[in-house]
């Protein structure tokens, strides 16, 4: 991996290209990220690089985390993460990752955590049938029979019942990056990516490539 970056997801919109062609878009507000430390496999055992994103009060850091913002001489972050980075040599402490480490036309993977939908059925959990909605029918959301009950005398694992949907990490493969901002770090993404509004997005170069 050489690219990546976190993000906070402002919401869709869309855009026209020269030919009037419509591109429904997500606009993502990609760093700047400060580099806050450096794997390497003499000291850790890896290499990678660690990056925060986010500025925060610092009454909301604790003791540990800001010495380590202060020994890397960057602003209280919100979030860190590490990103391993086949060129991690090449970044120094305390640099700056903006969106311009992306270009339009690049291929992405978005990851971010999927809306949380609360406790659900099996119908709007799973796409399940219903039965017939007519009075006599007494069969009409629940989520069927759920097996025998002496032979096998459970319930398998992987059994489509309801329960808590959403809330997940997802990750969605292959955007494309259609438009990249650099005076204000935004990033334009086709389509949809996972997660409300102001929810932190992490956006790296894709590893499946689209034929």
């Amino acid at each position: 991996m050489k690219k990546a970056i976190l993000a906070t997801k402002i919401g869709m919109t869309q855009i026209f290209n020269e030919n009037g062609v419509l591109t429904p878009v997500t606009v993502l507000q990609a760093g700047p990220c400060a580099v806050t430390q450096i794997k390497t496999v003499e000291n850790d055992g890896y290499t990678a690089v660690q990056v925060g994103f986010g500025d925060i009060r610092e009454t909301l850091v604790n003791k540990p985390r800001k010495g380590h913002f202060a020994k890397a001489g960057v602003a209280n972050k919100r979030f860190l993460k590490e990103f391993k980075f086949e060129n991690a040599a090449d970044y120094t402490v305390g640099q700056e990752i903006k969106a311009d480490i992306f270009s339009a036309g690049d291929k992405i993977d978005a990851t971010g955590t999927s809306k949380g939908k609360g406790f659900q059925g099996a119908i709007k959990r799973h796409g399940l049938s219903r039965g017939p909605m007519a009075h006599g029918s007494k069969y009409h959301r629940h989520a069927g029979s759920n097996g025998a009950a002496t032979t096998p005398g459970r319930v398998f694992k992987g059994k489509h019942m309801p329960g808590h949907m959403g809330n997940v990490k997802v990750t969605v493969q292959n955007l494309e990056v259609v438009k990249v901002d650099v005076d204000n770090n935004l990033i334009l993404v086709k389509g949809a990516v996972p997660g409300p509004k102001k929810a932190m997005i992490m956006l790296k170069e894709t590893v499946k490539r689209s034929k």
